[in-house]
């Protein structure tokens, strides 16, 4: 009997909870919940026995690595893991995955959200802009790439991505018009939807050279990470162009700038918003808790993140 952790400060649902607990439990394995925590002492106590845990944005740095003596795998319930330590996870041993695609539509879904509630003025009574016939550009095509660009062709938009790991070739055959650059990306884009990782790559990449190639009336939508957003950057664009706007589940370093100076020219969600879908809880815990299951079970490493 494997003991599997859920460690969650900002827990699943419920209904998450109780499937996951039926595909542990069912497996023969034990269940064990840490949610809601206050500090990380209170984690580096509850992974001290553990043999698996999963996580949603928890961090697991060396510290937890370390505590956890028995860890043979982490699964991060989403697509991003740049919340995980790979190097510290990799040096004792442990995999790590994640769970592509399960929130892909909960995300892409915020994105159109956000846009609607921007273009029509934060539904303040004045008159606001509608989003067919508008170029959207989607800056990495993967999982919520597609769903954007689904959802982008219901409106009737005219959909471009970048991805240099996306054959061109694929892109057309889903009616999206691929770019050869992002740089080309954002000059032909009023409306651009980020879906990038953090890496060292990606990290402040989203600068004033690429913001300012973007149409008039231009739009930037992250719900990807904050960290690859050169914040400051995007503020000198703002303050250059009022017809720039900002919209993110993220809220910024910065934000107390964007009150004071941007005011009807961005919206952050309370908290990180992408996943927060009953749906998403559902389908990347259980895919979580699955993939933990068959790991034991076959050695099967099917999503492994981590050398």
């Amino acid at each position: 009997m494997k003991k599997i952790l859920v460690a969650t400060e900002k827990p699943f649902s419920k209904v998450a909870v109780d499937k996951i607990r039926a595909v542990v439990e069912g497996s023969g394995n034990q269940l064990v919940l840490c949610e809601k925590y206050k500090t990380e002492e209170e984690l580096l106590a509850a992974v001290a026995d553990v043999d698996a845990l999963i996580i949603r944005s928890d961090i697991v740095n060396d510290r937890v690595v370390e505590a956890a003596k028995n860890l043979k795998i982490v699964v991060r319930a989403g697509a991003g893991y740049d919340n995980v330590d790979l190097q510290a996870c990799s040096a004792k041993g442990i995999v790590v995955m994640n769970t592509p695609g399960q929130n892909a539509n909960a995300v892409a879904e915020l994105v159109f959200g956000l846009l609607i509630f921007s273009l029509r003025k934060h539904f303040n009574g004045s008159s606001g802009s509608e989003l067919r016939g508008n170029n959207i550009g989607i800056h990495a095509y993967g999982n919520i790439g597609r769903y954007v660009a689904k959802i982008a062709a219901g409106f009737g938009m005219n959909v471009y991505a970048y991805d240099p790991f996306v054959p061109a070739e694929q892109m057309k055959e889903e009616g999206v018009i691929p770019v050869s650059s992002v740089e080309e990306l954002y000059k032909n884009c009023r409306i651009v939807s980020l879906h990038i990782p953090a890496t060292e790559q990606t990290k402040r990449s989203v600068n004033k050279a690429l913001l300012s190639l973007m149409p008039e009336g231009a739009i930037l939508v992250n719900t990807a990470r904050k960290e690859v957003i050169n914040e400051e950057e995007l503020v000198e664009v703002m303050e250059k162009r009022p017809d720039f706007i900002y919209l993110s589940d993220i809220v910024p370093g910065n934000v107390d700038h964007f009150k004071g100076e941007f005011e009807g020219r961005y919206f952050f969600t309370a908290k990180k918003m992408g996943a927060q879908t009953e749906e998403a809880n559902v389908n990347a815990g259980v895919a979580a808790a699955n993939q933990i299951v068959k790991y034991f079970a076959t050695g099967d490493e099917t999503f492994r993140v981590n050398p």
